[in-house]
């Protein structure tokens, strides 16, 4: 059994997330990896579970927060893929 490292549960169906930059991570359910590992919108400061949003180098939950929070006409792009 692993523990969770946000949670601290010790669980038999942990389940681990090994990361781009080589970080390893264990977690006990989806929320906690979320809570741990998800961007934070710039605007409204939710987690962005989907794909986001990015404008001027920025990096947004929806369309909506990052228009409200650039300069009109920015370029929007949808952030699957970008790096």
């Amino acid at each position: 059994m692993a523990t969770c490292e946000v949670c601290g549960n010790d669980y038999d169906l942990t389940f681990e997330i090994r990361t781009r930059g080589g970080g390893v991570h264990v977690f006990d359910s989806f929320e906690c990896a979320i809570h741990q590992l998800a961007p934070v919108c710039e605007h409204c400061g939710c987690r962005v579970i989907g794909h986001g949003v990015s404008a001027d180098g920025r990096f947004f939950c929806c369309a909506h927060c990052a228009r409200t929070a650039t300069e009109a006409g920015a370029e929007l792009q949808d952030a699957v893929g970008t790096a």
